[in-house]
């Protein structure tokens, strides 16, 4: 059995309500949101290279 079908399922959280925001809380909002998008980018390359560290190891 794979490890990752013992893990809870991830739910995915309802979009937040933008309607009562000012455009200064929007603005905030999307940086945190770039910040996050940041921050799994890096962890997606940081994943990549460990891939690609353990293929090159295994293709000799």
């Amino acid at each position: 059995m794979d490890p990752e079908e013992l893990e809870p399922k991830k739910t995915k959280t309802a979009p937040r309500n933008l309607e009562p925001l000012s455009v200064a809380e929007l603005e905030s909002y999307i940086g945190e949101l770039e910040v996050e998008i940041a921050r799994a980018r890096s962890a997606i390359a940081a994943k990549r290279n460990q891939r690609a560290g353990a293929e090159s190891l295994f293709r000799r």
